[in-house]
């Protein structure tokens, strides 16, 4: 009996593992198949949802008009005003160079028991209207239990806003010293130094007992413009 030739057997063979390949190849095919087909009616099941909801929106609000571009408010931002930080620091700069500590001013104060001060062309009776109450007090700023530095720049800062806004009688609270050491009253004979200096400072008086008596002062600033 022939026996099979090695040729045969190898193309056998070969035609078995062709076949098996297509038949992968179909099987594939057919999956991918049936995946697209699945995707499809997912997205047109998506797709009717999505005109269902929008028909049921339009059937809720109704038929609708499109506005006018004229009637379509015209919106603008506000800016934020600027900060004049500059003015800030010349204002800060000022108040620290304007006054000094070393000042005598013991010719400038009147020879009353209170050592009051008017400025020069001021006429002896503002000091007594002053005192009279004839203007009201406006605006006051406490000292009392403050630094030398910090008080100095406190009232310098007070004085400058309360004359901007038109301000003309105040009251400076400066302590009486009691709690200073030996008793004495730095912050009240620097506060006469400084309020002397003081370009919107027309007199100023010891307030009457009932508005702080020998712990504070009333001031009467320039007119505004002045």
């Amino acid at each position: 009996m022939p026996k099979s030739s090695p040729v045969r057997v190898s193309a056998l063979a070969d035609l078995k593992k062709v076949k098996k390949e297509m038949a992968l190849q179909a099987e594939r095919a057919a999956l991918a198949a049936k995946l697209e087909a699945q995707a499809a009616a997912q997205r047109a099941k998506e797709a009717q949802l999505r005109a269902s909801q929008s028909n049921l929106f339009q059937a809720a609000i109704g038929k609708v008009k499109p506005l006018l571009h004229a009637s379509r408010a015209q919106l603008k931002g506000t800016a934020p005003a600027p900060i004049p930080k500059q003015q800030m620091l010349d204002d800060e700069a000022a108040v620290r160079e304007s006054v000094s500590d070393e000042v005598d001013i013991t010719s400038l104060l009147d020879t009353d028991a209170d050592l009051s001060y008017r400025r020069p062309g001021v006429g002896p009776d503002v000091p007594q209207k002053l005192r009279r109450g004839v203007w009201s007090i406006q605006a006051q700023v406490d000292l009392h239990g403050l630094r030398s530095d910090d008080a100095r720049e406190t009232l310098g800062k007070f004085i400058r806003t309360a004359h901007k806004q038109g301000i003309r009688c105040i009251r400076v609270v400066h302590g009486k010293g009691l709690g200073s050491p030996g008793k004495a009253p730095v912050l009240k004979d620097k506060v006469r130094r400084w309020l002397v200096q003081k370009a919107e400072v027309l007199c100023f008086v010891q307030a009457p007992p009932m508005q702080g008596g020998k712990g504070a002062l009333l001031v009467l600033l320039q007119p505004m413009g002045v």
